[in-house]
């Protein structure tokens, strides 16, 4: 039996094998680099439903980049084809006047036939998409635009070159068992397929909770981009994916050291504003029929992530 969830996007064993990301070039602070950052040319596309898109946004937020680069929202219910659509028609893009993302994909490779993601990152001088990986956009936005408006103090992938290795390690897990775990787990077809990923889920949601017991954040007292990766998929876990997913042998509030770093995180300032539930919940609850066909959009959990979280004494 085929999957049909994405069905582009399957393995030999029938699971969920996420596509490549189609564009991947880069802008660099070089301002003879065929994409220079340059304050007002580009522009994102995003999502606040999509975990992959919310890094982003927060990368932007807290680098103070809302003034260097432009951002369009698009609806939180994706349809197959033609995909994310921008609300208000073309008046609703100011930039291009798009009505579908698929737009951009087209304008920049016209026989691109894959599945239509975000986060994008538009050149509105070349008028193509630079990037549409959130792990590229990650490190452009942390760097690439401190020379023109962003702010230099903030860095979330610092030296030396040990801290950068350590970080890529954990990034590498936390992708392959957790961020992706959960939609492995969640669009798998076959009960095999599902323990397969929802088991090593778990196994390292649990060795986390072990190592924010010693420290405040995942290397240490400082927030790196490990952080951030990690929290866009905690803070959807128990809205989302421990019933939609069927991530369901434990709830983030089960664990006291992960749900504590999760209302840390949520309570530095700025991001809490990135963090929509309306389009969350109505984004899953929605765009998977194969999953939830009456899609109905449920009532819960009420969460409150603003109760103290108790982590300053962490080192």
């Amino acid at each position: 039996m085929s999957g049909s969830i994405f069905p582009d996007e399957r393995d030999e064993r029938d699971g969920f094998d996420r596509q490549p990301d189609a564009f991947r070039d880069w802008v660099t602070a070089d301002p003879g680099s065929p994409y220079p950052a340059v304050v007002g040319r580009y522009h994102l596309y995003v999502s606040l439903a999509c975990p992959w898109a919310h890094r982003i946004i927060i990368l932007r937020r807290l680098k103070k980049l809302e003034n260097v680069v432009g951002m369009t929202v698009v609806d939180p219910v994706r349809e197959d084809d033609p995909g994310w659509a921008i609300p208000g028609g073309p008046a609703g893009d100011p930039v291009n006047g798009f009505r579908f993302l698929k737009e951009a994909y087209l304008a920049t490779d016209p026989d691109f036939s894959g599945r239509v993601t975000v986060p994008v990152l538009w050149d509105k001088e070349t008028r193509r998409i630079v990037s549409n990986s959130d792990d590229d956009l990650m490190r452009m936005f942390n760097s690439a635009f401190d020379g023109c408006g962003g702010d230099p103090t903030v860095d979330f992938y610092p030296g030396p070159a040990s801290l950068r290795e350590q970080i890529d390690r954990l990034n590498a897990i936390l992708y392959d068992t957790v961020n992706d775990g959960v939609y492995r787990a969640g669009f798998a077809v076959h009960q095999d397929d599902y323990e397969r990923h929802v088991y090593p889920l778990f196994d390292t949601l649990d060795a986390l909770e072990t190592r924010l017991g010693r420290t405040r954040y995942l290397h240490g007292a400082v927030v790196t981009e490990s952080d951030w990766r990690l929290f866009v998929t905690l803070v959807r876990f128990d809205a989302v994916y421990v019933g939609h997913f069927k991530c369901n042998l434990r709830r983030i509030a089960d664990y006291p050291n992960l749900s504590g770093y999760l209302r840390d995180l949520y309570q530095t300032p700025g991001v809490a504003e990135t963090v929509d539930f309306s389009h969350i919940k109505r984004h899953y609850y929605l765009t998977h029929p194969e999953i939830n066909p009456t899609r109905i959009v449920p009532a819960g959990p009420v969460q409150d992530f603003t109760r103290p979280h108790g982590r300053e004494t962490l080192g």
